[in-house]
């Protein structure tokens, strides 16, 4: 019994050495830097995102409208940016490296964010009335124009 027990242990280790390896591999491919005509690339859509910038106790720290969750900070507004700016062109090269497409620019226009209202059966009827009466193609039309008119006229 004790053989197979050696025999066993023997495996096991083996195969945790390949996981090892592998996961090493793994490691190996998320620090490698990134190909440059992909970074050039990234860095002109990086370019082109907006970037929100707050200070707290002096210190600033940025992330981008278009990638909420890419974060830069500075000591100044300027560094900040600069920061910020390449933490969304190395997300951007991820997505080109992963043949994902980034998001657009906000300026870009494009409507790519959607939210979620809920309304009664009555109260989706009448508004697709509304819409209707008013000329637009469709509620979600409508309701986008009329949330956005007190905005357009300031």
């Amino acid at each position: 019994m004790s053989v197979k027990s050696n025999a066993s242990s023997k495996k096991n280790k083996g195969a945790k050495e390949i996981n090892r390896s592998r996961a090493g591999e793994k490691e190996l491919r998320l620090r490698r830097p990134f190909r440059t005509d992909v970074l050039k690339q990234a860095a002109a859509l990086a370019e082109q995102y907006q970037i929100i910038l707050e200070n707290d106790a002096g210190h600033w720290y940025g992330r981008g409208l278009e990638l909420p969750h890419v974060f830069g900070d500075g000591a100044s507004p300027q560094a900040c940016i600069k920061s910020t700016r390449q933490a969304l062109a190395a997300a951007v090269a991820y997505f080109l490296e992963q043949g994902r497409n980034p998001p657009s620019a906000a300026r870009s226009g494009k409507r790519t964010q959607q939210v979620n209202v809920r309304l009664t059966a009555e109260e989706k009827a009448m508004l697709e009335g509304i819409a209707r009466g008013k000329g637009f193609q469709g509620l979600s039309d409508y309701l986008r124009a009329a949330a956005l008119e007190p905005i357009d006229r300031t």
